[in-house]
């Protein structure tokens, strides 16, 4: 028997399928499209997010050579974008980085609530409850003929199952829903104006049995009714709980994630949130909106088609690049520490010059921003880490590896079997594996230890100071 796991990001759904003593067996992906629109609006088709998996799947099933009657548990991970499921609203799943409630964010910011406090005293427009103050305002049509509205890990267990359910790693994270405080916050939501979104079925802890696969879901996922679903989580929480465990973990894809334990309320940091991946644990997060997105955006800079393997590849056999270029890479507003949405980028030195060499300077210091983004909010969250674990698309780069170990001063602990997918793959196994605690136990592997070098600490010391006068230089220019 093999156990399956799917990791829908930002553009792309990945399935890999693992033993029960946690090796991967085979890993396959498919993209989707992201549908821009205005006022920083972002959305996708769950149709096309369906097939995506369906077919990561089958790819992955076929490496593996192994029929569908040989999958027995099945568990999803996701960004957490929103699925608006109502007739005619389409695009229907808004995306996690879509900001067209920023003013719904700010009205519910101003509320004396402990949703809020857990929010970090900001709520961001990346969460749930304003993305549903904006739907009901501004499509009442469409809010009056909810059939459902559901973060994406949980549509994705709902298509699968046909049975409702929420993952408490979402709802406590992205909703009005506290673990500690009886559960759906119906005062705020009152307050807020969307106490009547439909809601049915229980919160379940992540790695829950919800059930078996439904007749559709079967079809649609080419495989058998007997295979068993588990309650799945956020994306960046799945990477969390597959990386190195006793540590605080970074997830660096699309976004930068930093989740820990044991961290009180703290303005601009998410949490804490109980029970979001363990029992008897609550993690906060602190982030960085948008980082593995603006280097995506660089390398599309590029007059021939390239790849981001390429571009670190030429960086790393060559001296370091463009010491006078400084970007600060808030290209999507900044989360930790200033739970600011509308900051934006900047850059310091910019030339016209747009050959490969240039470009890959830019690049290269754009991820240097990053990387002392991520040292700050490190900072913030009062933690000074001898280790850290990484996860995410970013991790698999022994450059971009050496450059966090660099910028942070602490070493970087990477899981290489993909530490996204294990974390889901030990959700599905863990109603099999006598819970979550011994699913990790029997997913565990060796890890690849990067440590910081003394020279390259010297030189981020230094865009560490330049990285901060320019974030004092920038609010300077905003007040004026």
């Amino acid at each position: 028997m093999l156990i399956g796991a799917v990791d829908v990001g930002s553009a792309r759904a990945r399935a890999g399928l693992f033993t029960l003593d946690g090796r991967l067996v085979a890993r396959a992906s498919r993209g989707f499209a992201t549908i821009p629109g205005p006022d920083q609006q972002a959305m996708y088709h769950f149709a096309e997010i369906w097939q995506a998996v369906a077919d990561a799947l089958t790819e992955a099933r076929h490496q593996a050579g192994v029929p569908p009657a040989q999958i027995g548990a099945l568990a999803f991970d996701a960004t957490c974008s929103l699925v608006v499921d109502a007739p005619g609203f389409s695009p229907d799943v808004i995306a996690w980085h879509d900001h067209r409630a920023v003013a719904e964010a700010a009205e519910l910011s101003r509320i004396p609530h402990e949703v809020v406090v857990r929010a970090g005293g900001s709520v961001s427009p990346e969460m749930q409850t304003p993305k549903l103050m904006w739907l009901k305002r501004n499509r009442p049509g469409i809010w009056a003929t909810l059939n459902g509205v559901r973060d994406l890990c949980d549509h994705l267990t709902f298509r699968a199952t046909g049975i409702e359910a929420r993952s408490l790693c979402a709802a406590v994270a992205k909703w009005a829903w506290l673990p500690d405080r009886g559960g759906w916050q119906q005062d705020l939501l009152e307050r807020a104006g969307v106490a009547d979104f439909p809601r049915p079925g229980p919160v379940l802890s992540p790695g829950s049995r919800i059930g078996p696969l439904s007749p559709q879901g079967a079809a649609e996922l080419r495989l058998k009714q007997e295979t068993l679903v588990a309650t799945g989580l956020i994306d960046a929480f799945a990477g969390a709980l597959g990386a190195a465990p006793g540590m605080p973990a970074l997830i660096a894809g699309t976004s930068n994630c930093v989740i820990a334990a044991g961290i009180g309320p703290r303005t601009s940091l998410w949490g804490p949130y109980p029970g979001a991946i363990l029992p008897d644990e609550s993690v906060t997060e602190g982030g960085q909106s948008a980082t593995g997105a603006l280097l995506e955006r660089l390398r599309a800079l590029y007059h021939e088609p390239t790849d981001h393997d390429v571009i670190l590849a030429r960086i790393a056999s060559a001296p370091e690049p463009a010491a006078d270029l400084h970007v600060l890479p808030d290209i999507k507003g900044n989360r930790t520490p200033f739970a600011d949405p509308l900051l934006r980028a900047v850059i310091q030195g910019l030339t016209l010059e747009r050959s490969p060499e240039a470009l890959d300077a830019l690049y290269w210091r754009a991820a240097v921003g990053i990387a002392l983004g991520t040292r700050q909010v490190i900072a913030h969250m009062g933690l000074i880490p001898q280790a850290l674990a990484m996860a995410g698309g970013q991790a698999r780069s022994p450059l971009l590896r050496q450059l966090y170990a660099d910028a942070i001063g602490a070493e970087i602990h990477w899981q290489p079997e993909d530490a996204v997918l294990r974390g889901t793959a030990i959700l599905a196994a863990a109603p099999l594996s006598g819970g979550v605690l011994a699913a990790r136990d029997c997913f565990a592997r060796p890890i690849e230890v990067t440590k910081p070098d003394p020279a390259a600490c010297i030189r981020r010391e230094r865009d560490w100071r330049i990285f901060l006068r320019m974030q004092e230089q920038r609010a300077e220019i905003a007040a004026m």
